[in-house]
């Protein structure tokens, strides 16, 4: 299990040229005017993981399988795209079916790239597509509401219920606040909440385009990005996609560390947009390795081991028995399963065990 991010943003904040870059493909054209990106381009890219290259060093596996991620580059939007405004309703449709938002915000000058805003100001270009999909919330909310109350009034319970999870969302949108902010306790609330499938219900993770020289430190437009996030409990990234794009022309991966190295980055855009995506997200990494392939696996926690052996293939979790388990840290310290077995660090965890982050897993089950 992967997961599907959307890449939006204003026109010509740099969203077609990341997408490109992070995918090193040119699906995407990216020139100087709005709209350039017409259908949502979708690419899929190896999610970068250190830990799978040292456990297939140790079982020496002969194919290593990362776990994917997969980026929709969706069409840019303006003011007014809630009320159809030029390729409103095809956005609003698009970002509905992706599990997060990655925002791309421009936080760079340049005199020959124009904006559809008429200058750089991070914090309301954000605020313009929140307040589109808030305002777009809050619509299909409305439009639900007084059936919704009707069925509970005469008893419908599950209506109550949907209504009571309406409601307070609501009444945050109503009020300037995205829907991501409301929190809900019970399994069945939070099930509702998700079945609404808000556009603002969606993690976001604001990703600051600079130009090559702030890509290391930032500067004062990402400051006000940062200073933005937090306010919101939300994720944000650093990234130069003009850097990013140079990149992925490089064939080797020494030319690309070496590349970083001489930039002083420790890493790539994309490596950063997926960490910040996987917090957004709540998602961890469990491993299967042997000496066929080493791979990395992804599920959302809190997730019990049955869960995980499903994301493999819906037989393993409906059969499941136990799950031979090893912690990635005892991988690799006892060189390898055998040695962890025979120190006693390989255990067998049941159906209630919670998967942790890192987890080497041998599944056993019965169909």
């Amino acid at each position: 299990m992967g997961f599907k991010c959307g890449i939006v943003g204003l026109p010509n904040v740099g969203k077609s040229t990341l997408f490109n870059a992070l995918t090193a493909t040119a699906a995407a054209e990216a020139a100087n005017y709005p709209f350039c990106t017409i259908e949502p381009n979708v690419g899929r890219v190896a999610v970068p993981d250190d830990r799978l290259e040292k456990l297939a060093a140790i079982a020496g596996s002969k194919q290593i399988i990362p776990t994917q991620l997969e980026f929709v580059d969706i069409a840019g939007l303006v003011r007014g795209a809630s009320k159809g405004e030029g390729l409103g309703n095809q956005f609003l449709a698009h970002i509905r079916e992706v599990d997060a938002i990655a925002h791309v915000l421009r936080c760079f000058e340049d005199g020959d790239i124009t904006h559809v805003e008429g200058s750089v100001d991070p914090i309301r270009d954000a605020e313009v597509i929140e307040t589109e999909l808030m305002l777009a919330d809050m619509e299909s909310l409305e439009k639900r509401l007084p059936a919704i109350e009707k069925k509970a009034k005469a008893g419908d319970k599950d209506a109550a219920e949907q209504g009571g999870v309406i409601a307070p969302v609501l009444a945050a949108l109503q009020a300037g606040k995205p829907a991501r902010i409301c929190h809900f306790s019970k399994p069945e609330e939070q099930k509702i909440f998700r079945m609404l499938q808000l556009l603002t219900g969606k993690p976001i993770v604001y990703i600051c385009n600079v130009g090559e020289g702030d890509a290391a430190n930032g500067n004062a437009f990402t400051q006000k990005v940062a200073d933005y996030a937090a306010a919101q409990n939300a994720n944000y990234a650093i990234i130069s996609a003009s850097i990013e794009s140079e990149i992925a022309q490089l064939e080797s991966e020494e030319e690309k560390r070496a590349f970083l190295s001489d930039l002083g980055l420790p890493e790539t855009g994309l490596t950063k947009a997926i960490k910040e995506g996987y917090k957004a997200l709540n998602l961890i990494t469990f491993y299967t390795i042997g000496p066929k392939e080493a791979r990395a696996w992804t599920v959302e926690k809190p997730a019990k081991a049955p869960q995980a052996a499903g994301v493999i293939h819906t037989d393993f979790e409906r059969g499941f028995i136990c799950a031979e388990t090893i912690k990635y840290d005892d991988y690799i310290a006892c060189n390898g399963e055998s040695k962890a077995k025979e120190t006693g660090k390989l255990r067998l965890e049941g159906k209630e065990y919670f998967v942790n982050d890192g987890d080497v897993f041998h599944f056993r089950f019965n169909v």
